[in-house]
């Protein structure tokens, strides 16, 4: 079997969106317990020192799991708005009310997608509407990978994306939303092993066949497969022609005759990214284009720091021993999601006072685009009301901001102990979110929990990218299961 890890690089706002990372015990703060009595050795409060709220401009990769290092078929990957990035991205970073913008749009983008393949055989049903001026859901995508496409090779970054199913970049000639990508456009015409998909071929076919409500497929000029995925009510974000192209991982991990889409007009928040790494459950995903290759399996570790990095794994060969492995939960909706079930909320060494009927249904999706993990309203409110009863008066509280409505002023309760979070999953798997219990806004010195509570109790729950960071997560699809492990980024 083989695989190929491809560096990722985390993202800071102006504001700076810090994650804290700082613990009061550092041999148990990071702690994966799979046994009910090793969950007392959680690290149940974080020390925030002033210091690790500030934001660095210097970048820091890997010591391990960098291309220096020279591992095997390991690619230079960047993030969109980090100091490793070298994108002018970096330098027009959004806003944190921004971020939140996109996220609460990306969010909006998932919820209207399980809404509408639940209700897709119910013809008294309105069909969802999703504004797509936002850049959903691409728009809030801020860890990217490097590769190339074609031959020769063009360079291209794309978004790292597990709710995505089809791999797609802008291409030449571009017609609609043509500027702004830092990478040269790809130029199908300068390949020597690029091809078009036919209307009747298999490509065509699956495409046609994937789940409802985000890709349509057609026949265009010249018997070309014509794709389109939507958001919304038929508003399309990115369409084009279905292309067979080399795709290059790294010089020793090349994928002849990989499915992708040629974006000829192109809608949304791209920034400076030039499309889209669709990790989703697909028959047009890259995870089961390279089934044969890697068996569908890949693994990441997004950076806790955003001026780290970490990596995007194909293949199981590194994957550390260190992972505790969960199993997927087989969704009754038609989606690409990765679908798991959590069974109790830890926070500052205690069991949140919430039933388990409450997380199985809707349920719990994990995205990597999701920044802030959103729960349903009674978790929310349990969380909330737990986190202000321990917190006390020893830090003031500040106003909200966004959809934060628990934040503190640290402008003068520096250093400050805060309670810890951990999540509790099927298998007895439990893993202390290393940094994904806040977030921090430099502008004012406030810091603010970092959940959110979903519009409806009828909407999915999200666990997002805060929660994940530095953490090795790995998916084996083939086998049915996702792992959680410790350093996944050292």
């Amino acid at each position: 079997m083989q695989m190929v890890a491809v560096k990722l690089v985390s993202w800071r706002t102006p504001l700076f969106v810090i994650l804290i990372s700082c613990f009061v015990n550092n041999d148990h703060a990071l702690a994966l317990q799979g046994r009910e009595g090793a969950r007392q050795s959680l690290g149940h409060y974080h020390t925030i020192e002033f210091s690790s709220l500030l934001p660095s401009s210097v970048c820091n990769p890997s010591k391990t799991k960098g291309p220096k290092q020279k591992q095997p078929s390991t690619l230079e990957v960047v993030h969109r708005h980090g100091p490793c990035s070298g994108q002018e991205d970096a330098k027009t970073t959004p806003s944190l009310l921004e971020v939140l913008s996109h996220d609460q749009s990306r969010v909006d983008y998932i919820q209207s997608q399980l809404v509408r393949t639940s209700n897709r055989n119910k013809p008294e049903d309105k069909e969802v509407d999703v504004p797509a001026q936002s850049g959903i859901p691409l728009g809030s995508n801020y860890y990217i990978v490097s590769l190339s496409l074609g031959t020769p090779k063009q360079p291209l970054s794309l978004a790292l994306d597990t709710v995505s199913e089809l791999t797609w970049t802008r291409c030449k000639p571009c017609i609609v939303s043509c500027n702004g990508q830092q990478d040269p456009i790809f130029n199908p015409s300068e390949s020597r092993s690029f091809s078009n998909v036919s209307c009747s071929s298999t490509q065509c076919s699956q495409l046609s066949s994937v789940h409802v409500g985000r890709i349509i497929s057609g026949c265009g000029p010249s018997d070309q497969c014509v794709y389109g995925i939507l958001y919304g009510s038929n508003k399309t974000v990115a369409a084009g022609f279905l292309g067979k192209e080399t795709l290059t991982l790294t010089p020793g991990d090349v994928i002849q005759n990989f499915i992708f889409g040629c974006g000829r007009y192109n809608e949304g928040n791209l920034g400076k990214t030039g499309g889209v790494l669709g990790l989703g459950q697909s028959p047009v995903s890259i995870v089961t284009q390279t089934s044969q290759k890697y068996g569908k399996y890949f693994s990441y570790c997004l950076p806790s720091s955003p001026s780290s990095t970490g990596h995007l794994t194909f293949g199981k060969n590194l994957v550390s021993r260190s992972v505790e492995f969960i199993p997927l939960v087989k969704s009754q909706h038609d989606t690409p999601f990765y679908f798991i079930n959590v069974t109790s909320i830890n926070l500052g060494g205690r069991i949140l006072p919430i039933k388990q009927e409450t997380f199985k249904s809707p349920g719990t999706i994990i995205d990597s685009g999701t920044v802030i993990t959103r729960l349903d309203p009674v978790t929310y409110s349990a969380l909330r009301a737990t986190f202000t009863k321990l917190m006390g008066r020893r830090v003031p509280r500040a106003p909200s901001l966004g959809i934060f409505d628990t934040c503190y002023d640290l402008r003068e309760v520096i250093p400050a102990s805060i309670p810890a979070v951990a999540f509790t999953f099927d298998g007895n798997v439990t893993i202390d979110s290393p940094n994904g219990a806040y977030v921090y806004d430099d502008d004012t010195s406030r810091l603010c929990l970092a959940f959110a509570a979903n519009k409806d109790a009828r909407d999915v729950s999200i666990f997002g990218s805060t929660q994940q960071q530095s953490l090795e997560v790995a998916f084996d699809v083939a086998g049915g299961k996702i792992g959680f492990g410790i350093n996944g980024c050292d």
